[in-house]
């Protein structure tokens, strides 16, 4: 009895022809001319029903389907709860908790796996580079280099800093563990901290998330690496905004909504905040008018601190392991939770 993957967004060739060498008992189902063109390496854009006859076809594609790789297009994402065969569907990222609630998935039967673990690496060495910027004052050395100005000026270090990580999830684990690395004090919050260890963390000091108002005030950064659920919505607004420490800095690799954007825009302007590292915004692209762009003590990124080169490969391995593990009936990796949204 042969299992029917479909594969929804943008593959190489030979990833394709790992995922089909996994098993023998595995049909799979890889259309370039049905997906989006990705627009840069490990790009997992998801398919439009522009072109003629793509409905039709996706239509019975869907109803095939045991396995998907992606959601396929959204246009008929609501329907993937009634597909008939539809058993399973392996996402390509680690949030899509918001996406499977939207869409009606949270009340079906059909399982989905997140890319969790994939992004942590990146998404670390993308909190570190921040840190280290505003140590370092990369933005004024940017400005200095362009205007052809030769000034002196003594920089702080990294060294001997507290960071505040606000989820430690694989990506925060992975913040605390190159934070110490440059000798910096790891502090940090989970939704419930019982059963567990701040050492097993990599962490100096694990608090539940809903007293993360008593670690704001000694934090010099604050990495946001939470879910985006109703609890984590706006949860870094004015008011905790306004405990931290003047010259602290905001580094957010989670979801935009997490932190009040309005407020940030404020203590960024007042000079409170030493900085931002946003790689997430409530509204996305970002739009051109937008006073993020233009402060000097902002650092955005299109979204894309998380995606690497090697990023497709590395999900590739984690859907065939999780394809041998369906075939096995045993246990899959990065099952979402459909009550917590990750």
């Amino acid at each position: 009895m042969s299992v029917r993957v479909v594969i929804t967004s943008p593959l190489e060739d030979e990833l394709v022809d790992t995922i089909r060498a996994a098993d023998e008992r595995l049909d799979v189902i890889h259309d370039p001319e049905l997906l989006a063109p990705a627009r840069y390496a490990s790009d997992h854009p998801l398919p439009s029903l522009e072109s003629d006859g793509s409905r039709e076809r996706w239509e019975q594609l869907l109803d095939e389907a045991e396995v998907l790789f992606d959601f396929g297009p959204l246009e008929l994402a609501p329907s993937l709860g009634t597909r008939p065969r539809l058993r399973w569907i392996q996402g390509t990222s680690a949030g899509v908790g918001g996406l499977v609630d939207r869409i009606g998935l949270s009340k079906s039967p059909v399982v989905v796996t997140t890319a969790s673990g994939v992004h942590a690496r990146p998404l670390a060495e993308f909190a570190v580079l921040a840190i280290l910027a505003f140590a370092k004052e990369l933005p004024r050395l940017v400005r200095d280099q362009r205007d052809h100005r030769w000034q002196r000026y003594a920089t702080d270090e990294a060294a001997g800093k507290t960071v505040c990580i606000v989820g430690l999830g694989k990506i925060g684990r992975e913040v605390a563990r190159l934070a110490r690395a440059l000798d910096m004090r790891a502090v940090g919050t989970v939704r419930d901290v019982r059963g567990r260890l701040a050492e097993d963390l990599d962490v100096d000091r694990l608090l539940p998330t809903d007293r993360l108002d008593d670690l704001l005030p000694h934090a010099d950064a604050v990495v946001l690496s939470c879910p985006l659920t109703p609890q984590t919505h706006h949860l870094l607004d004015a008011r905790r905004l306004a405990l931290l420490k003047p010259g602290a800095i905001v580094i957010n690799v989670a979801r935009g909504q997490v932190v009040d954007e309005a407020a940030l825009i404020g203590a960024l302007r007042s000079g409170r905040l030493g900085g931002a590292a946003l790689d997430v915004f409530e509204q996305e692209p970002l739009s051109p008018d937008s006073p993020l762009w233009d402060l000097p003590n902002v650092l955005v990124s299109p979204h894309s601190a998380s995606t690497v080169a090697a990023e497709s490969s590395r999900i590739v391995d984690l859907f065939c392991e999780n394809l041998r593990r369906y075939l096995a009936g045993e246990p899959l990796l990065n099952v979402l939770d459909k009550e917590l949204l990750y």
